[in-house]
């Protein structure tokens, strides 16, 4: 009985999803690090400026921390994601046709 009431719940949460979706709406926390980021920071790296001391002219654009800088974490996270997107753009762009196919509201 617990189980059909947990899928239930499940159904009725993922047509929420879905609704909102529709609408244009998606959940979760504000982008720290935009597109333009690791640009930024590989076009500086590059000359030979460390990530430490770039960090501090990158601003959050919006959120609860909009105003501050990223923390390295996250720069190096965006860094490693933009990297591997480099070194297989076929397979991003497999992954974004797939989920304009599965969400054809956000494409």
């Amino acid at each position: 009985m617990a189980e059909t009431e947990r899928e239930a719940i499940r159904e009725a949460t993922l047509e929420g999803l879905d609704a909102a979706a529709r609408k244009g709406k998606h959940g979760g926390r504000p982008q720290v690090i935009t597109d333009d980021m690791p640009h930024t920071v590989l076009r500086r790296k590059a000359t030979g400026e460390r990530v430490e001391d770039i960090r501090k002219d990158l601003i959050i654009p919006t959120g609860k921390r909009k105003g501050e800088n990223p923390s390295l974490a996250s720069i190096y996270r965006a860094l490693a994601e933009y990297e591997k997107a480099q070194a297989y753009p076929e397979a991003v762009e497999a992954a974004r046709a797939e989920f304009v196919e599965l969400h054809p509201a956000a494409g």
